[in-house]
This record gives C-alpha cells, structure tokens and sequence, in this order.
C-alpha cells in the first residue's frame, strides 16, 4: 500500500521475442511506443529506465566473434563518446583506446558496437517524438557538482517531458505528473552470475514500477524483456513481495544459499596468475581434508576459479565459496585458513575473507 495513498500502476509485460517475429527492431515495444504518445498528447511525464550506462556497448567483430577486451582487466571495453569523438573505455582501471576500424584477430571490417545506452535511447526517442522534451540522468551527466539535483529539480519543475536514466533515476523518487514508467531490457540484471540475480531484479523491477501514479493521476508501466514468465519479472509486475519470496527461498534452500545457510567468500589476489592459481588452490584443499573428512553437516565447497573480472590493473583474482548451515563452522573454517598463511613466508599474495557476501567476486 502506497503511504500517500492511490493505486498502484497497471502493469504491462512486454515479450521482445514475440515483437522480434513480428518486425518490431526498435528500442520502443509497440505497447510503449503507444503509451509514450499518449503521454505526450496529455502533457503528462514519463520515464524511461536502462540499467546500462552512456554508449557503453562493447565491441565485437561479426565475423569471427573476437570481443575487444582490456589488456590489464580481462573485461571487455566499453564504447563511450565525448567531445563528438568515440573511444573504448576500461570502468575498472581507466585504460583507453581507439575504436578499431578492423578486427584485431582476424582483420574483418564487420566490427561495431551494441549500443543499448541511455543516449541511443534518447537520440531514437528524439527521432520517434520530436517534440519531446528530455532530460538524460545517469553516471556521465551527473559529473559535475549538483548537476544530480538540478536534473531532478528541472524534471520535477516540468521542464521535459520524459526522464531517461539509469538506476539513480528510480530510487525512491516522487513525481506527481509522472504517468508512465518504461522499462528497457528489464531482465539483463538475471544474467549476472549471482546468486541473488533474481532479488536484484525484482527489488529494481518493483522500485522502477513504482515510479508512475505516484499522485492524483494513475499510472501505467511497460516491462520489457526476454524473459516474461520469470518469476522475478512476474512478482515485480504485481507488487507481490511474498509471492517472490516464497519461490526465491525454494531456490536459496536447495542450493544452500543465504539466508538458508551462511557463506564464506575466500579470495586472492596475486601479482602472478600462477600463484595465486596454486595458492587459491592450496587453501580450498586444507578445507576439504579438516572439514569434509569430519563429514560437517551441509558443508560444501565451490571453486577455486578465476573471479567474475580475472584481473584489474594486472592483480590476478581468484575466489571459493564454502556453505555451511552452522556460521561458528565458517568462522573455524576462516581460522584454519588464516595459520596456513602464517605458515607461508611470503608475503607477496593477499587474501580477503568476506561471510555472507552481498555479490559474486
């Protein structure tokens, strides 16, 4: 129930499959493309949320599948452009180059960008509607000092039409005139390799949904995605907060998740790739012989492995996971660890313990 009172928004899912086999390549679902002119003609406001950044798509070639990736970070590099002029972008250590006109492996002129960043939408939107008035919000337009507030302010002013942003623009924010809430590739945060993909979703989802009818007018929402019959996308529709938890705790039970049972994150960092490899490799195996052996009730060990991002600034990452329904198991388990390192002279690797972390490493 809303604190002010009103309803809540009707909630429209949108499956870009089925508008794909049906000829619709835009950015814009049909649904929302009807919805953004309706809107238009009534002079009331809507957003439109991305959870991507800038143009920051990244490279890859058609031909041979290459991806143009950070020579210091193993994550691929992102298409940004500045001044009029495009360059690939590292988010993790700030490494930059130029957009290559071939493949670098296998010199194909079929290399580009996917660009699905909040100033594409904003130039299709322009080019769909072009009297819209707009407003742009996200980590590139918000640099300078107070430009967050004023964008906020010139919006809730009604000095444009349709907000576009990314998550900054659907936390806990309030406009009464805002009608309608689009939602682009709402499902791409399922994709990270994260146990609690579904939460972030749904918590997203549910928080961008509850932008439109905040005041007199009702709201609608438009959720676009690929995958519609998700319990995440479907919970989040309807504002069904236990609905979502009864299915997501089924999930945490039978993987030995959190909050069902407890976790500890053990990573490590290395200058070389081997070491750390061997060192990651070392620790997981002291576990295994103390714990497993004693046959500790639902223990289990994940990894070792390379972290989700390798490498940044040339420090090698590797990380394993140990589940455990008792936490003072996990807490020996951290004590074990920590003799073996004091047993190692050197001191050239770093290792990080982190219980019930919140995101994969």
């Amino acid at each position: 129930e809303r604190l002010t009172g009103g309803t809540l928004p009707q909630v429209h899912i949108v499956d870009l499959r089925q508008e794909l086999k049906e000829g619709n390549r835009s950015i814009f679902s049909r649904k929302l493309q009807e919805l953004l002119a309706d809107r238009l003609g009534k002079g009331e406001q809507s957003i439109l949320f991305l959870n991507r950044r800038g143009y920051a798509g990244f490279i890859s070639c058609r031909s041979c599948g290459h991806v143009v990736k950070c020579p210091h970070c193993d994550v691929s590099l992102s298409e940004h452009r500045a001044a009029g002029r495009t360059a690939l972008v590292c988010h993790y250590c700030g490494y930059g180059e130029a957009v290559p006109q071939a493949c670098p492996k296998c010199g194909s002129k079929f290399i580009g960008g996917f660009k699905a960043g909040t100033q594409q939408i904003e130039e299709k939107l322009k080019e769909m509607f072009p009297g819209a008035r707009t407003l742009r919000m996200d980590a590139d337009t918000t640099r300078a000092k107070n430009s967050y507030e004023q964008i906020l302010s010139s919006f809730s002013n009604g000095d444009a039409d349709v907000l576009i942003g990314t998550q900054m623009i659907v936390k806990g924010h309030d406009f009464p005139r805002v009608t309608l809430v689009g939602v682009l590739a709402a499902d791409i945060s399922l994709g990270a390799g994260d146990y609690r993909a579904g939460e972030k979703t749904f918590q997203l989802l549910t928080q961008a949904v509850g932008r439109a009818g905040r005041g007199e007018l009702p709201g609608e929402a438009v959720i676009q995605t690929y995958q519609p019959e998700h319990y995440a996308v479907t919970h989040a529709a309807g504002q069904d907060y236990e609905g979502f938890y009864n299915e997501e705790i089924i999930y945490r039970e039978m993987m030995g998740y959190p909050p069902v049972s407890h976790m500890l994150a053990v990573q490590v960092f290395a200058g070389e790739e081997g070491r750390g490899a061997r060192l990651a490799g070392k620790l997981a195996e002291a576990v295994r012989r103390r714990f497993l052996g004693e046959g500790t009730p639902r223990l289990g060990i994940i990894g070792p492995a390379p972290a989700s991002i390798g490498r940044i600034n040339d420090i090698f990452r590797f990380v394993f996971y140990v589940k455990c329904a008792k936490y003072d198991k996990l807490v020996q388990i951290k004590d074990l660890l920590e003799e073996e390192l004091q047993r190692r002279q050197s001191g050239e690797e770093l290792v990080q313990f982190d219980f019930n972390p919140m995101n994969t490493m």
